[in-house]
């Protein structure tokens, strides 16, 4: 049988994930509020990286505890493993219709009462990293429901071997991959690329985005439900 998950569907899943509008949304509101307050491009860096690491740990760490759960799954036989097949095509097409209709019915989405607490506390960053960090952790956690339909994908796929060394190291790469953007929008707003400038090329490109993801997320999904039959 071959492995459940290879370097190119994880590296595909990775750079499809991290292109996701919420997570650029987000990001590109701090920076702006960041430049606009401590005025130093310097500050910015540091907060945006603090930011960035704290996203990445907390995806990673989210990753490790919920692949032995999945995997643990197993014992039940395949039918859980085809529920949560379905449920990420299910993802995968509420994506897609994003792109034809984009925010009309259902959408995968951080909640409003979240956007507004993010709004809330990025305006509360002070000069202490340890609340840039905080603000990651914090992010990384209720924009799950806007990101973490393809690294549910993924880690499903990489239970379905156990937890391995492997895994992990491709759990790593995804992680790096993911926040890899993000890097580049703070070096680039770092170097004096506008804020104004991102948020129009999210918005206008926001839509292409929702459906790229969701065609890999009905992808996966296939590619799981034909695993878990073969």
């Amino acid at each position: 049988m071959v492995e459940a998950i290879s370097i190119p569907l994880l590296v595909g899943a990775a750079v499809v994930d991290s292109i996701n509008p919420c997570a650029f949304g987000v990001l590109v509101f701090l920076l702006a509020y960041l430049v606009k307050t401590f005025k130093k491009p310097e500050r910015m860096l540091a907060h945006g990286l603090v930011y960035v690491s704290a996203v990445f740990l907390t995806y990673l760490a989210a990753g490790l505890i919920l692949m032995p759960i999945l995997g643990s799954l197993r014992r039940f036989g395949i039918a859980l493993y085809l529920i949560i097949g379905v449920i990420i095509i299910l993802a995968g097409l509420i994506e897609i219709k994003d792109y034809f209709w984009y925010g009309k019915w259902f959408s995968l989405s951080i909640r409003p009462s979240d956007a507004q607490r993010i709004e809330l506390y990025v305006k509360r960053i002070s000069k202490k990293l340890s609340t840039a960090f905080g603000l990651g952790v914090f992010v990384a956690l209720v924009e799950l429901p806007c990101t973490g339909a393809v690294y549910l994908a993924v880690l499903a796929l990489m239970s379905l071997s156990g937890v391995t060394i492997g895994n992990v190291s491709f759990l790593v790469i995804y992680n790096v991959l993911f926040v890899l953007p993000l890097l580049v929008i703070i070096f680039l707003m770092y170097k004096g690329v506008s804020a104004q400038r991102f948020h129009q090329w999210r918005e206008h490109n926001k839509g292409l985005m929702r459906l790229v993801t969701g065609l890999v997320l009905v992808g996966m999904g296939i590619w799981m439900i034909t695993y878990v039959l073969w």
